[in-house]
């Protein structure tokens, strides 16, 4: 689709519109049809640059093939790639206003999902303004279901409405397990176990509070050096404290996470934290199973309605070498579906690129393990029978 020009002038004798991918020497005309499309929350130049030199990200822009170099746009749709997934999301897509109504938004977003589908993505994913009419019935009328809502998201505090179109098979296993962003740098894995908990035990209220307490709970804390994070038995026995039956999977026995610390004095402390989550685990009839769990194994757990808090490299999500937990909690056939607590705001992020993720089963399999050892773990975490 991209780089071919409409064969004639459309109805109103409007010059032909060739679609195309940016180039970094379009940057000058992507800010300035920018600043003619919008009055407000506006990408940046610098943002377009990063855009413009990122590889998980595609600019397609819109222009009259005749006008010569150096002519305005007539639009632009942006791409976002999170990378290890199979979801794209449409970060922006605008049109000039001497050029509205020639259906350059509509070909636009059509070049976008060509694009998505080329690169194996599944579903696409994109924020409209509430009160933007015209863009809400473009999306409706190209296939596209609302799936949420974002409260004072624009800077005039204007709401925004999610919309997803699916690309390729069925729609995604809608697990009933909601969304929850980590409000820290530190507290993945009780944001996994919190989304678990809101869907399985009643009356379960998602906030900084909860999130900071349970944190507290699992966590191998030391405060010398920053925050720790959050080990298996210990959000484990959150989880069976909170009112979740519990299951440890761990690839190690003994104390996990040790082999970047430095400090003997901090190694010793996380040490004996971790000794006593296990000691309760064990008294709490915590199942563990002391060896690396299995894709199937998995897959079993999520078709029994079950969610697992699942150890991953931050390296691969968000390009950053550190422990990361994401709660696994749907099964598509092909994909692993995610919750990924953590938003990249830096790189553009929103919730969309973050909630239900589809990961391929292999790139999955993968990611889940960290450091030199390979660490495996997950928490596979089910209603409680029991009470």
């Amino acid at each position: 689709m991209l780089d071919l020009p409409l064969p004639f002038p459309d109805a109103q004798g409007h010059a032909a519109t060739r679609l195309r991918v940016a180039q970094a020497t379009d940057l000058d005309r992507l800010v300035e049809l920018e600043t003619l499309a919008f009055t407000s929350d506006r990408i940046s130049r610098r943002s377009f640059r990063a855009l413009l030199q990122s590889q998980s990200a595609e600019l397609i822009v819109a222009e009259d093939p005749s006008a010569g170099d150096g002519a305005p746009l007539q639009g632009y749709a942006a791409l976002l790639f999170r990378a290890g997934t199979a979801l794209a999301r449409l970060y922006s897509i605008a049109v000039a206003p001497d050029a509205v109504g020639r259906g350059i938004g509509r070909r636009l977003l059509k070049a976008a999902e060509s694009d998505a589908f080329d690169r194996d993505r599944i579903a696409l994913r994109l924020e409209v303004r509430e009160d933007n009419a015209a863009a809400i019935g473009l999306y409706r009328s190209e296939g596209y279901r609302p799936i949420g809502r974002y409260l004072d998201y624009y800077a005039d505090h204007m709401p925004a409405l999610r919309f997803e179109k699916t690309l390729r098979g069925t729609r995604p296993v809608e697990s009933g397990v909601p969304y929850y962003e980590q409000t820290t740098d530190f507290t993945c894995g009780s944001c996994c176990l919190m989304m678990a908990l809101a869907r399985d035990v009643p009356g379960f209220v998602l906030d900084p509070v909860m999130e900071i307490r349970l944190w507290r709970e699992a966590t191998t804390i030391f405060m010398m050096s920053g925050p720790g994070g959050c080990e298996p038995y210990g959000l484990a026995v959150a989880a069976h404290e909170a009112g979740l039956a519990a299951e440890i999977h761990v690839s190690t026995p003994g104390d996990l996470f040790l082999e970047g610390v430095r400090s003997a004095e901090k190694q010793k402390v996380m040490g004996l934290a971790q000794e006593d989550f296990r000691r309760r685990a064990e008294a709490y009839g915590i199942p563990v199973a002391i060896r690396p769990f299995t894709l199937d194994e998995l897959r079993a757990a999520l078709a029994e309605g079950k969610t697992a808090i699942v150890l991953i490299s931050g390296y691969h999500m968000f390009g950053k070498k550190v422990p990361h937990w994401v709660l696994a909690h749907a099964d598509d056939g092909r994909h692993i579906v995610i919750h990924d607590p953590w938003v990249a705001d830096e790189r553009g992020e929103s919730i969309a690129d973050a909630a239900s993720l589809p990961i391929p089963y292999a790139t999955f399999d993968r990611i889940a393990r960290f450091g030199k050892v390979g660490l495996r773990s997950a928490v596979f975490l089910a209603k409680r029978t029991d009470s």
